[in-house]
């Protein structure tokens, strides 16, 4: 293999470790509404399990409110069973046209606690990124064996750690841009 081959599939594992971080933070509920939120929730619908969005609309019509209209007046004893059963900690409102879902404002706690899960988030994308950078110089230290020259090798060690400080620096960026949406009031 080139010392290409080893970048790429480094920068490759890396971008996948921040769009990761990425998906799992938009899910973290930072007091404002977002239709992200229900994308973990199933709904039997006809004997399978589909996200909410697949059996209604999903909209947000102010920063504290989620309107979910069913496309079938069937739906909304599914749709309420499976937001009470999951973990958003959401009672929903029905009045026989939409379900709203009211945010409420977070605690000072709860939003500790927020920045914390964040932050654990983030703490495993990291992981992803120097595992990726690891695999990356293992790959390179082999080909030594194989006959590439050492000076290219380095090389690349530096190119792999150029990458890695990039995405760690971007990790760190998503993360703080979490934690200032969880903090402001």
């Amino acid at each position: 293999m080139e010392v290409k081959d080893y970048l790429d599939k480094a920068k490759e594992n890396m971008e996948m470790a921040v769009e990761y971080l990425d998906d799992a933070l938009a899910h973290i509920r930072a007091g404002k509404a977002s239709p992200r939120l229900l994308d973990a929730i199933r709904v039997d619908y006809y004997g399978s399990k589909a996200p909410i969005s697949n059996v209604a609309n999903v909209s947000v019509p102010d920063a504290r409110t989620i309107a979910i209209t069913p496309w079938e007046k069937t739906m909304f004893k599914e749709i309420e069973k499976a937001i009470i059963n999951s973990d958003l900690g959401i009672t929903p409102e029905n009045n026989g046209e939409v379900i709203r879902l009211s945010i409420p404002p977070l605690t000072e706690e709860r939003r500790k606690q927020l920045v914390k899960q964040s932050k654990a988030e983030a703490e495993n994308a990291k992981v992803s990124v120097r595992n990726a950078r690891r695999d990356a110089i293992e790959g390179l230290k082999k080909e030594i064996k194989k006959g590439m020259s050492e000076d290219v090798e380095k090389d690349g060690e530096a190119e792999v750690q150029k990458l890695h400080d990039k995405y760690m620096k971007k990790i760190d960026e998503v993360f703080a841009a979490k934690e200032k949406e969880i903090l402001t009031v």
